[in-house]
Formats: C-alpha cells, structure tokens, sequence
C-alpha cells in the first residue's frame, strides 16, 4: 500500500461578492478543462464558495507530487496564465489572488468516514 495520499494546489481569491465567485468559479473551471485535467495524475478541481460571497478556493488533487512537478514542468503555463489574465480581466466584479509563493501541499493524514460504535 503506497504512503502517498496525494498532494494537492489550492488557489486562493477574494471577491467582492456572490456573482464575483460564480463568474470565477466559471471561469476557472474552463481553464482547468482546457488546459489541466488531460495530464497524467490529474485528479479532481473543486471549488469552495465561502458563505458570505468573499472568497474562492481552487484545491486541484493530483495523485502524486510527482504528477504535479510532471505538469509544471511540461504544460504551456505561459498559455495557462494568459488565460487566466483573460479570465480575471473578463470578471464584472473584483477578484484578487491571496496566495503567495507555490501554494501547494502534500496530505500527510487523512481520516474518512468510520460506522458508529
């Protein structure tokens, strides 16, 4: 059984508001169709909403951080961040990036779902 249990990118924006993080939940979901979920180790996207309209998490899981290094490595990210400059710039509201630095993470634990005693 392998230790690794994935390694993922989260991508982290503040909006100013609901129809900010629809649009950008759009627009970003586009992008990884278009230019992500082709390559090898590519998992899942999902897109977390806060309640109260401000913000937008993008946690893309890859199987393995290999996968991950694979895609950096080999994908046209000049295409990939020119549309996503296109994206941004297309948004009716207001959307700005709150990571800093390679947000990526490896899981170390994972605790699923358990029938009650």
């Amino acid at each position: 059984m392998s230790n690794d249990l994935g390694f993922s990118s989260i991508i982290d924006y503040t909006v100013d508001g609901p129809a900010t993080q629809a649009e950008l939940v759009s627009a970003f979901a586009e992008i990884q169709e278009q230019w992500v979920s082709f390559y090898p180790g590519y998992l899942s996207a999902r897109f977390h909403v806060s309640t109260d309209g401000t913000r937008v998490y993008n946690v893309v899981q890859w199987a393995s951080e290999a996968d991950y290094r694979d895609f950096v490595e080999t994908s046209d990210t000049e295409g990939r961040m020119a549309a996503i400059e296109k994206a941004l710039a297309g948004l009716s509201g207001k959307a700005e990036p709150r990571m800093t630095g390679a947000p990526t993470y490896r899981v170390v634990r994972e605790i699923g779902p358990r029938e009650r005693n």
